[in-house]
């Protein structure tokens, strides 16, 4: 950050009499809203700090470390003393008395925007620091910072940057908001999607290996036959024979390689159960084609929803990055998992899935479905909870873009896993229901 951009953030600030609010939505950013309208950014990344302004954003999860819970408890709701830039350094300081003090109290919020140990720091009155959103130990620099700790002042820096007006702020603020978006989209899609092309990529190299039920059929024919055969020649058969040279059954002379370390009498068995289950295999073959085909339909879906995507928030719901910790055993053996708000989401991707989702569902789970079209099945897993409308909406977006193609107006109904009744496999009735209604722009989704 410059100290003239600084400056003028903090000159803007100071037109603020209050907070409203105030949370991470990011790992490294800070929402501080004003005046209940006035949302201002604080991108508190490592070596690459910056502001901006733009509408309130909804937070990519839940974040729930002491920081957070002092930020939302001491600011929200809080007056706004002051916003300075002291001693001119790359500090913005937010002077602020806290709404749930009992007394007169005041405490602030520090924000230095210095390279490597970029941080954002709440301080009490006698400078002691409260809590901090990164701790920082001796090992890694002078200012220890930690709960408890005083906190130290930043050596001067003497500055020889450039200095000027900035006569819009808001304006300065909200344009980088959009470089800053369109930049992050672009490098956030690409790497969304090449995770995914991944994915779509392996099931087809799957489903292109798979045999076909002719070959399996004649692959069984073979095999039965060459067990007969051994059955006709088991005299000649000694242990020690790696192969038979015999006559078949029309009489053709004919070599057959004899498994190893298998007794004699047990070679048949060997044949005929290969040709038992080549013979299962070709009857359920085009069973697992459509489980594959299903499956790389889904993340086709996803690929080009990603395409679509005009905010990172969609691209995190339809492609997660890495699990939590908490959440690495979590696995769905049928169907999709998804995490909305730190609510679990499942998806099923073709009928038997949602048959099996029904099955795994509890009675409070809520259920979602497209009205008179076949799609999947979502459930939320609530865990007794009331859902917030955000998850709701979002899980039914999910719903019209993995369940549908062509662009419209779609009715999601749902309604609580214990008022839907399985009919024949995922075929449901279902009661006592409420409906979304979700817009589908242009054709986000090829089935």
């Amino acid at each position: 950050m410059k100290l003239y951009e600084l400056k003028a953030i903090a000159k803007r600030l100071n037109d603020f009499t209050f907070i409203s609010r105030a949370r991470r939505i990011e790992d490294n950013t800070i929402e501080i809203m004003f005046d209940k309208s006035k949302s201002y950014f604080f991108n508190m990344t490592r070596g690459h700090s910056f502001v901006y302004k733009a509408d309130s954003q909804r937070p990519l999860q839940g974040y729930n470390a002491p920081f957070d819970t002092l930020l939302h408890s001491l600011l929200s709701g809080s007056k706004l003393i002051a916003v300075e830039v002291p001693n001119n350094d790359r500090i913005l300081r937010f002077t602020i008395a806290p709404k749930s003090s009992y007394k007169d109290k005041i405490i602030y919020l520090q924000l230095e925007f210095t390279g490597k140990n970029t941080n954002a720091i709440l301080i009490d009155d006698n400078e002691i620091i409260i809590e901090a959103l990164r701790h920082i130990d001796s090992d890694s620099s002078f200012r220890v910072i930690r709960p408890g700790m005083e906190l130290l002042a930043i050596p001067p820096f003497e500055r020889t940057e450039e200095s000027r007006e900035i006569d819009y702020i808001d304006t300065y603020l909200e344009k980088i908001y959009t470089e800053v978006q369109a930049k992050k989209l672009l490098e956030l899609k690409k790497q969304k999607l090449s995770v995914t092309a991944k994915k779509s990529k392996k099931l087809e190299q799957l489903l292109d290996k798979l045999p076909n039920a002719e070959s399996l059929a004649e692959q069984a024919k073979l095999a039965n036959n060459y067990g007969n055969l051994i059955l006709a020649n088991l005299y000649q058969i000694k242990p020690y024979d790696t192969k038979l040279k015999a006559f078949d059954f029309e009489g053709k002379e004919i070599t057959i390689k004899l498994p190893k370390n298998m007794k004699v009498n047990r070679i048949s068995d060997h044949f005929f159960n290969l040709a038992k289950r080549a013979k299962s295999k070709a009857k359920n073959v085009h069973i697992e084609e459509e489980n594959l085909q299903s499956k790389k339909d889904f993340y086709d879906n996803i690929y080009y929803a990603l395409e679509r995507a005009k905010e990172p928030y969609e691209l995190e719901l339809l492609v997660p990055k890495r699990a939590k910790s908490q959440r690495k055993k979590e696995k769905l053996r049928e169907g999709e998992l998804f995490w909305i708000e730190d609510y679990k989401v499942l998806v099923g991707r073709n009928s038997n899935e949602n048959q099996k989702l029904l099955e795994i569902a509890k009675a409070n789970d809520l259920w979602m479905h497209i009205r008179d079209v076949p799609s999947s099945h979502v459930i939320i897993r609530t865990d007794k909870q009331n859902l917030p409308d955000s998850v709701i909406q979002a899980a039914a977006k999910l719903c019209v873009d993995f369940s549908v193609k062509n662009p419209g107006d779609y009715e999601v109904d749902y309604t609580k896993r214990k008022f839907v009744k399985v009919q024949e496999g995922s075929n449901v009735l279902y009661n006592k229901y409420d409906t979304i209604r979700v817009t589908k722009e242009g054709v986000e989704i090829r089935i």
